[in-house]
């Protein structure tokens, strides 16, 4: 839940786009750059999300970037240093620009698209993310759990339903989205995935087989 004091929320997670190497505001009024495009991707399939970063861009340069109204709000922000020559909120007002060409005519979603840059993968797929991130960080088979199987049973048991209904959900796309193995592998580690699956199972099989655990214990079964 987004704290009530978070008032750069929206714009605060769209900044963090921005934060993988060589992204950083390559946005030109004609064309959105990387990290840009990605948001954009993200937000066809929520445009509210555009609406409020927008509100929330309009709102910080109405009063200025080192307003002290604000100051502990804009120390919540990612600092993303901006081109040579170029202010923060000139870089800003870009991506204004094109989250309000984006509201006048929101883009249609296309989830047959790969997303581009690992936040991307992450927005896209929340729950499969927090899954692999936080239960298959790196050495979690060793600090903490004694088998992918513990790890998954941890994970079903002290999860919201409606989560883990999510990561089912968000492997099928995932996978398909992935035909190739060196694709899936890349993109698995853009979500937090560190720990290699079982012996003698590839990642593919063990991202299926885990779907199937999660399904069944949904139905009521026992994991």
């Amino acid at each position: 839940m987004t704290p009530v004091d978070d008032r750069f929320h929206e714009l605060r997670r769209l900044l963090q786009a921005y934060e993988q190497p060589g992204h950083a505001f390559d946005d030109t009024f004609e064309a959105a750059g990387t990290a840009l495009g990605a948001y954009l991707r993200v937000a066809a399939h929520a445009p509210a999300r555009a609406a409020e970063a927008a509100r929330e861009i309009r709102d910080l340069l109405a009063l200025g970037l080192f307003d002290e109204e604000i100051a502990d709000d804009v120390d919540l922000l990612p600092h993303i240093a901006p081109p040579p020559g170029v202010g923060v909120e000139d870089c800003l007002r870009v991506v204004l620009h094109h989250l309000e060409r984006f509201l006048a005519s929101p883009a249609v979603p296309r989830p047959s698209v790969r997303p581009a840059i690992a936040w991307e993968w992450r927005e896209r797929f929340p729950a499969l993310a927090h899954l692999l991130g936080a239960y298959f960080y790196q050495d979690s088979l060793e600090l903490e759990y004694e088998s992918h199987a513990e790890a998954v049973d941890d994970y079903l048991s002290g999860e919201p339903v409606e989560d883990v209904r999510r990561a089912a959900s968000d492997i099928t796309e995932f996978l398909a989205l992935n035909p190739s193995e060196d694709e899936l592998h890349e993109a698995a580690a853009a979500l937090g995935l560190s720990e290699p699956p079982p012996a003698g199972v590839s990642p593919r099989q063990w991202l299926t087989d885990t779907r199937g655990i999660i399904t069944h214990r949904l139905l009521g079964g026992t994991a």
